[in-house]
Formats: structure tokens, sequence, C-alpha cells
């Protein structure tokens, strides 16, 4: 394999750390071009020394010169940038073949949009991206020839085990349904009356997934499996109706796909981010990444459930925005990062994230999507009356 060149957008959160680690790994089949980050300056300045890219990114002016200053007195032979045009301009560089796209939240997904629109292979761990600006964000994937490949575990899953030349034609592919799986957080077995009182710390502690504190939290709503049905219906063109969620408290099986000859075909592994990473670094080929083997006898029993709507109402919200289409999913989303963000600042409890998705979802009108920036637009405004409703109930606290 030729070697590849990479722009990590995210480099410094879980997923951008642990794609450095396969990266390393392979000295000789991938270079590091760029890294970006919001404001870790020190892991930055950490990962420029080991990885010597051309350019790193901090999307806040101060850490960039910040940066630019420890960058200047180790005498590394790096350019540091700062904000969004700087993003899409690392991510579109003639020079890279391969983005990463793992920024969280809705700050990636202009970065994410110019990789497509350079026809990159875009490996995409930015849930908002699809959640957000779905047919618009695929039609930019098509119409520019770009390469799309699924970095969480479960839509890698889900494309590993369909056919290799898989095109969305669910009939001519004999596909019946997808089985998205989820782990069921850390509050899988805990009542509703004890939730009300979960605190940050003990929402952010997965039972099997070292992640941020944000995806660890819809983790734990299951606003996570959520954004990933969403995820799942743009990725697979799948119905709403042909998603089925299905808790799996190991998370051995990462998902599953159903065919109409009864056949159910699973990709299998430890819990280990490398796995995919590695799935689509290489892609079509197979790289040795460090995750250790899985014991089948060591796991020894596979569990299944239905989820629980009433007890997770996010994941009923999530295919309600879905089914809604248009703007819903980027209000879904929107209000969703505000109320985790307050949240984890101890300004509301766990029990009212989903009451200030729902409200907001109420407040603001579903409209038609035709631009990106129509999708921003609405991101916007739902932050807006969330952002109100938080400073104006009293009740949250």
């Amino acid at each position: 394999m030729a070697v590849r060149n990479i722009t990590i957008l995210g480099s410094t959160g879980s997923v951008g750390v642990s794609t450095l680690d396969v990266v390393a790994r392979h000295p000789n089949r991938f270079h590091v071009v760029a890294l970006t980050a919001n404001k870790s300056i020190d892991k930055m300045l950490e990962q420029c020394r080991l990885f010597r890219p051309h350019y790193a990114v901090m999307l806040d002016p101060a850490s960039a010169e910040k940066l630019r200053v420890k960058i200047c007195a180790t005498k590394i032979n790096t350019q540091v940038l700062c904000g969004v045009e700087s993003l899409e301009k690392v991510a579109s560089l003639s020079e890279v073949d391969i983005v990463m796209a793992a920024i969280v939240g809705a700050a990636g997904i202009r970065p994410t949009f110019a990789a497509a629109i350079a026809g990159k292979y875009v490996l995409l761990a930015n849930k908002e991206t699809l959640v957000m600006a779905g047919h618009i964000f695929m039609d930019v994937v098509k119409k520019n020839n770009a390469t799309l490949l699924p970095i969480d575990s479960e839509h890698n899953a889900i494309f590993q085990s369909l056919p290799r030349d898989f095109s969305g034609d669910h009939t001519k592919a004999g596909v019946r349904r997808i089985l998205l799986t989820a782990s069921g957080g850390p509050f899988r077995k805990t009542s509703l009356a004890e939730m009300e009182h979960v605190t940050p710390e003990q929402a952010c502690n997965h039972p099997n997934w070292v992640m941020g504190r944000k995806i660890s939290v819809d983790s734990a709503t299951m606003m996570n499996k959520g954004l990933e049905l969403i995820e799942a219906h743009w990725l697979f063109d799948a119905a709403p109706e042909q998603i089925q969620v299905v808790i799996h408290p190991q998370s051995v099986i990462h998902s599953m796909v159903e065919y109409i000859d009864g056949s159910v075909l699973a990709q299998l592994g430890n819990p280990d981010m490398r796995t995919p990473i590695a799935h689509a670094l290489a892609y079509p080929e197979r790289i040795e990444c460090g995750v250790t083997p899985l014991d089948i006898f060591k796991v020894a029993q596979l569990d299944f459930e239905k989820p629980d709507f009433t007890k997770f109402p996010c994941l009923r919200l999530a295919y309600k925005a879905l089914a809604a289409g248009g703007s819903a999913p980027a209000i879904l989303n929107a209000a969703n990062e505000v109320a985790v963000e307050s949240f984890l600042k101890s300004k509301i409890p766990f029990t009212a994230i989903p009451s200030m998705i729902e409200q907001v979802m109420r407040e603001i009108e579903h409209k038609d999507i035709f631009t990106l920036d129509d999708v921003l637009v609405a991101d916007s405004m739902a932050r807006e009356a969330a952002y109100e409703k938080l400073s104006a109930t009293s009740s949250w606290k």
C-alpha cells in the first residue's frame, strides 16, 4: 500500500488519540500532514513532537497563539493556524488522502464538508454532519466522488456486514433490516427515581468504552444511539422501520445485518475504537492495531434486551426527529448539546436533558433544508431557545 497522507480533525480527543496510536504502528504506511484541536495546547504540542505534522490548527485563537510560542521554542517545523477556515484548509489540502473527521459537535461540520468537496477518503466519526445535514452531505460525497467510511463502531460493523458492493438497494442486496446494538450505558439497570440524582462523574463512567465526556453522557441518556439511528438512515439508505435498536450490554457484537433468507451477519470484537479506525485507515486491506484478540470463552454469554423508551426518552425523540425530517434532527442535536453541557456544569439534573430537548423541538418550527446555511440557522435557533429555557426555568435546578 502506498503511503497515505492524513489530516486528523480533533486529534486530541479520544478518537484522534486512538487514530494516532494506529498510525504510529505503521510509519511506512501513514504520514500525518495536519492535526487539529480546540484548546488542548499541551496535548497538541506533544503530538507535534511525535508526528511532526506540517500544520497544527487550533480552533481557539488564544490557544493557537500559545501553541505557536511553544512550537517556536522547541524548533518543531510545524506551522500553527487557527479558526474554522484553517480547519477547512487542512481538510482539503491537495496532498492529503485521508481526513479523520473526529471533531465532536457542530464545530466539525464545515471541515468535514470541505473534505468531502475535495473528494477525500472521509473517515466519519463526527455524528453531527449526518445528523444535522444528512442528505446534503451525502449529495456532496456523491457529487465529488469522495469515499465515506464510518468510524462509529456500530456503523463500521454494519458496513463490514453488508455486501462490499452495497449501493443502498436493500432489495437487490437481500437486506431485511439493520440491528443497531447499544450497551445501555451506565444506567441500564438504574431506576428513573435514582436517575434524577446521578452526577456528571457517574454519567461519564461508561461500563465498556473510554470516551469523551459529552459522548459519555449521550451514551448514558441513549441519545448517542438516537444520533446513530439517524446516521444509519443516511449511511445505508435505511428507513426508520428497517433499523432496530438492540441493547447488548457486553458490547462484543457491534451491530448486525439481517437478510431475507434468515441469515444474520455480525461483526464482533473487543470494545476498542482502534478496530474500526484501523479498518477504515487501511480499507480494503487489514492491518494490526494493538487490539487484544476477542476471547469468546471469557465472554461466555451474550445478552440482548429491547430498549426502554420511557426510561430513555432521548431515543424516542431521535426516532421522532428522523420521521419529521428537514431541520428536526439539527434542532434535536443542538438542544441536546446545550442540555448535556448544562448537565456537565451541574446546571440541570440528568433527567432534565430529554425534557429540555423536547421543549425546544416543540418550540422551533421544522423546515425543509436545502443548504448547509439552512442547517446552521436551525442549529443557532435551537441553541438560543435552549439557553433561554435554561436561564428562565428555575425548576431545572
